[in-house]
């Protein structure tokens, strides 16, 4: 039996609202950098994204570390409403909600550190909250979780900011943590860099459980200091990529490696490419970015990279294969043809998304120029030797998915992980110098990086051609330090150096 019109029409009236939640770095916990309900910005539209609102937030920066990523949070329910929310952390251990909607403070919170590090921090180690924190997809009421440079996990309301339940001990004091992910309700950060003397792994800690216990996958030197942090296949296992050091399996020694752990963290598998030992040697660990899970086929698949320019599609039941060296795909070299350990090679984080005619696409941010004996692309738009997101077409070769080269961008001054909506490839150029070391070989401090840093803009391309659709010229005044975007409702969001947070929407749209 059918309800009739009034039944039906009070229904949809009590029928919870869609909600289009940016609620972790990359979108979600495949990182997979899509906003599949995205309805509102297309390519037809993209061109006419102004700036709705910016403001500024009393965060004092750590070395090079200011304002984390921003996240999003919708369908709020509040006195005042029903409302988003916009969500960052501050490197001066506070975090911050933003109403989407007018660009005000909603509310603060501010930690108090319960211990003291002994070690003075530098660039490399600010000892600062530096995790893009992260919501829960599902439940109710939201939480959002946050890990302040203390080591401790705070569950925060998103209403107001107050706890949901005591600071947990989750991962080492100073430690540098990076993106949280959350899936099944359990919350995972990679631990890298080695900072306060910390050894690099995963963590995760169960918040179904009353107690929060945590357990730990330890990588030993190699650190995990991916972007996005740890990325999760929609099978539940918990992909990282790790940096330079010693390689000694039979000793937990996994470095230039991308690591496959089941939920609980004990160690399933791993790839290390055939080269690891020249990759170490030239420093160019395949920790500068965090794997990625794309879906092709009907069927989850890995694909990471590094500072040496080549990409990599695994398998992930079995990601190296038998002898833990044969992925299902590598290819050559796109990017960094000096072999540069600084500002070349493949940066950040992926973004992966299926078109409506069922293809799969992987778009990556290259630091530095095409590679000259790289495939060519079949679309470039002007030269690139800044830097560019290049766009890959997943095909298949002898029953194995490969990356085509499909499109480059326009040059950018070392892009950020870019981001997709309904054909719309958001991409941010970030304006950071990034050189570890001047033309005499002597080491930059924080005080030269940001003297000779810049701005950033953001930029909107098509999914197909890589054509700019939108740029935000000079709207934003200052630079991007290891950031990320975040959209929804058809705004984007940008989060800069300064302690600023930006707003670009639709022109003459309607709230």
């Amino acid at each position: 039996m059918r309800p009739g019109p009034t039944l039906l029409a009070l229904s949809l009236l009590f029928a919870p609202a869609a909600s289009c939640d940016w609620p972790m770095f990359g979108g979600d916990p495949q990182r997979t950098g899509w906003a599949a309900k995205e309805t509102l910005v297309n390519r037809s539209n993209a061109g006419t994204l102004e700036l709705k609102w910016k403001i500024r937030l009393d965060n004092a920066p750590k070395e090079l570390t200011s304002l984390t990523a921003p996240i999003v949070v919708d369908q709020v329910k509040t006195i005042r409403g029903i409302k988003e929310y916009v969500v960052v952390g501050g490197s001066s251990d506070s975090v911050f909600a933003i109403d989407a909607d007018t660009g005000k403070l909603v509310w603060q919170k501010s930690f108090t550190l319960t211990v003291k590090s002994a070690r003075n921090p530098n660039g490399l180690c600010p000892f600062a909250l530096n995790a893009t924190p992260a919501v829960a997809p599902t439940g109710r009421p939201k939480t959002v979780y946050v890990i302040s440079s203390d080591g401790r996990l705070h569950a925060l309301s998103m209403v107001d900011g107050e706890y949901r339940f005591p600071p947990a001990s989750f991962v080492p004091p100073f430690s540098k943590n990076w993106s949280l992910n959350v899936k099944d309700g359990v919350l995972y950060t990679a631990v890298g860099q080695r900072c306060n003397g910390t050894t690099s792994g995963v963590y995760s800690i169960d918040l179904n459980s009353p107690d929060h216990p945590v357990r730990s996958f330890q990588s030993g030197l190699p650190g995990i200091w991916g972007r996005a942090g740890v990325a999760i296949s929609t099978a539940g296992v918990v992909f990282a990529e790790t940096g330079d050091g010693p390689y000694q399996p039979d000793k937990g020694q996994f470095a230039d490696t991308i690591l496959a752990l089941a939920p609980d963290l004990t160690l399933v598998s791993y790839y290390t490419p055939a080269n690891r030992e020249w990759l170490t040697r030239k420093d160019l660990d395949m920790g500068s970015i965090s794997p990625v899970v794309l879906r092709y086929g009907g069927k989850d698949y890995i694909v990471g990279s590094g500072k040496e320019g080549r990409l990599f599609v695994l398998d992930p039941e079995l990601p190296g294969g038998a002898d833990h060296r044969t992925p299902l795909y590598r290819s050559e070299l796109i990017t960094n043809e000096d072999a540069a350990y600084a500002a070349q090679g493949f940066w950040g984080s992926f973004a992966t998304w299926q078109d409506p005619q069922g293809d799969s696409w992987l778009f990556a941010p290259a630091w530095g120029p095409q590679h000259p004996a790289a495939r060519p692309f079949s679309v470039t738009n002007g030269d690139a030797n800044h830097g560019s997101i290049m766009a890959f077409r997943v095909e298949s070769k002898d029953g194995k998915p490969m990356l085509s080269p499909a499109w480059r961008s326009r040059d950018l001054n070392v892009p950020e992980p870019p981001i997709i909506a309904n054909g719309v490839v958001f991409a941010l150029s970030s304006g950071e110098d990034v050189h570890q070391a001047d033309a005499a070989g002597y080491g930059m401090n924080t005080k030269e990086r940001l003297r000779n840093s810049t701005h950033a803009v953001l930029y909107a391309f098509d999914s197909e051609t890589g054509k700019e659709l939108f740029s935000s010229g000079d709207t934003i005044t200052s630079f991007t330090h290891f950031g990320g975007l975040a959209i929804s409702n058809g705004r984007i969001f940008v989060s800069t150096y300064d302690g600023s947070v930006y707003a670009f929407g639709l022109k003459n749209e309607e709230r």
